[in-house]
């Protein structure tokens, strides 16, 4: 063999050694983009939320304690769809006495003592229990409490 076909042979088989690596890199690539895909946007909520604003209830006193405590809140209920929400509406009679009973129980010590995910519960609690001793379906996913004042 001479020297011009052995270096002809070499060089061929460089080229086709890149040639291969260059096409296996490409496919690999295709499959593995290092391209960051968007996140699919969050979906629209269809909740709507009814007010039940300044539920104001007097604390029950300590034994000798001569101040009267209050403790005044605003409740949001989330509300699945429109029907759900006139429901909602409808009841806040109701509903606003059931938070009274719920939360007249409290002295300022136990209340001022709870977290709001704690009163939440707690209300929560007193609305299921309402319902179900009426043997009606509460029209609302939740309570939430969006202002809590004790004095």
């Amino acid at each position: 063999m001479t020297r011009g076909k052995l270096i002809a042979i070499i060089a061929g088989a460089v080229l086709l050694t890149a040639g291969a690596a260059g096409g296996g890199f490409w496919w690999w690539q295709r499959g593995h983009s290092t391209e960051a895909k968007a996140p699919p946007p969050p979906k629209p909520s269809t909740f709507r939320y009814v007010s039940m604003d300044k539920v104001i209830v007097m604390l029950r006193s300590q034994s000798g304690d001569p101040l009267a405590h209050y403790m005044a809140v605003d409740v949001v209920f989330k509300a699945e769809d429109a029907v759900k929400e006139k429901a909602v509406k409808d009841q806040l009679p109701l509903l606003r006495s059931v938070t009274v009973k719920a939360l007249s129980e409290f002295t300022l010590d136990k209340a001022g003592a709870l977290t709001i995910e704690q009163l939440t519960s707690e209300v929560n609690t007193a609305y299921k229990a309402r319902y179900s001793a009426d043997s009606i379906e509460q029209p609302f996913a939740e309570a939430l409490i969006s202002k809590l004042i004790i004095e």
